[in-house]
């Protein structure tokens, strides 16, 4: 797992062409951006981990400036009551806080769950689930266009996501459930929700195994399916990491970089 410099933040603005900057909060050690990392890094985009969960782990400062939020999944950890996530309150908060100075805020997994209650939605109580599925695109101009007609939903999660009503569905899985979601208009301050983690990785689901004493149901099979299925995640990522990017203004007027040191 690439770790970006502590110092991601000041060194923003150093060179020639100062360079944007993404806060990604992680809520577990096996789970990173995994297969995004590779993205952002070819397109010069700097990210930070903030790891609360660790011995001195902290959540990113509300004055921090960041030109986006990652809100990573969170394994076993969830939302709605059962297993609630140690730092949920105050992610909600930070998440509520970006959102209305107009961060873009990216949710995964449990993120997205964070992310849909911020905005004014809700969670929906379910059992852990580690699941290798299909999600299909319902808005033709989803993330520009660039969102797969199909793609492949990998979910190992708790509770799911109700974003609230005046989100856009950009996509949903077999049930009909949201799959993809966005919240605002497409600005550039726009923020996403995504139910599975598009840049998953066999051995993140693997790590997390070791990590929890909680383990799905079925979880050595859809082991085997998602081994068959990196070729395509990493495919489809491809249109996903272009879309994103631009809806996020993620390669344009770096606030980090204006604002460092």
């Amino acid at each position: 797992m690439s770790d970006c410099s502590p110092d991601a933040f000041v060194l923003a603005d150093r060179g020639d062409t100062p360079m944007n900057v993404v806060a990604v909060i992680q809520h577990t050690s096996g789970e990173y951006l995994g297969l995004m990392e590779d993205h952002l890094e070819g397109r010069r985009i700097r990210f930070q981990y903030y790891r609360p969960f660790a011995s001195g782990g902290k959540l990113p400062a509300e004055d921090l400036p960041a030109d986006a939020v990652i809100l990573l999944g969170g394994g076993p950890w969830g939302s709605a009551g059962g297993r609630d996530l140690p730092t949920l309150a105050a992610e909600i908060e930070l998440t509520k806080a970006r959102l209305d100075e107009g961060t873009p805020v990216i949710g995964i997994g449990v993120g997205a769950q964070i992310l849909a209650i911020a905005a004014g939605g809700s969670v929906q109580s379910t059992e852990l689930e580690f699941e290798c599925g299909m999600a299909r695109r319902i808005c033709d101009d989803a993330l520009n266009g660039f969102l797969p007609e199909e793609f492949e939903q990998v979910t190992y999660m708790r509770d799911r996501p109700v974003p609230p009503d005046d989100a856009r569905i950009l996509a949903v899985d077999e049930a009909g459930r949201p799959a993809v979601f966005q919240i605002g208009s497409g600005d550039g301050s726009s923020s996403f929700g995504f139910v599975g983690n598009p840049g998953i990785k066999v051995g993140m689901v693997e790590d997390l195994i070791m990590e929890f004493e909680e383990v799905p149901a079925g979880v050595a099979e859809q082991l085997e399916i998602l081994r068959s299925l990196q070729t395509r995640l990493e495919d489809s990522l491809v249109p996903i990491m272009t879309g994103l990017v631009q809806c996020t203004a993620l390669m344009s007027t770096p606030k980090a970089a204006k604002n460092a040191g």
